[in-house]
């Protein structure tokens, strides 16, 4: 009876062996691909002729410089204030009632469209014309709606 075999020996390659397998692998995947390698070799050609692969290459070359000059930058107090004013922002956002927002910018869109309208006839509005609209309930609730939001900016200055 034979004896089982517990040892495989794997074929050991050559380094010129080991290439052409490479080259081999690469060949063939060039040839199942050649639209999409036309493609890239167009758009570096692109790259190339508007100037835009020499920048980014330099750009790449120059990346410890670019990076200490984008660090100078970001560490700058108008940066900084403008990422922390971002921050507090998106903060205020998330508390906000999502439907009331979706009110306030359907309103702000209808304002905006009624005032242009306004600027067109270029007429001159009255101490009269005033106490009139105030008694417009659509006027009337948007300055409850201002009065009511001044308060409330006031009471949050107090702090």
């Amino acid at each position: 009876m034979a004896k089982p075999i517990t040892k495989i020996d794997e074929p050991i390659l050559t380094e010129k062996e080991k290439q052409d397998q490479l080259l081999e692998k690469i060949l063939k995947d060039l040839s199942q691909n050649t639209d999409g390698i036309k493609e890239t070799i167009q758009l570096l050609q692109e790259l190339h002729v508007s100037g835009i692969l020499g920048a980014i290459n330099n750009l790449v070359e120059a990346k410890e410089e670019v990076a200490k000059i984008a660090v100078g930058q970001m560490l700058r107090p108008p940066v900084t204030n403008a990422l922390n004013n971002a921050m507090a922002a998106a903060g205020m956002l998330t508390e906000l009632d999502p439907e009331m927002m979706k009110k306030m910018m359907g309103g702000l869109s209808k304002g905006l469209q009624k005032a242009e309208e306004g600027l067109q006839l270029n007429k001159r509005v009255t101490i009269f014309d005033l106490i009139k609209i105030m008694k417009d309930p659509d006027v009337n609730r948007a300055m409850g709606f201002g009065i009511n939001f001044l308060k409330g900016l006031g009471e949050g200055l107090k702090d």
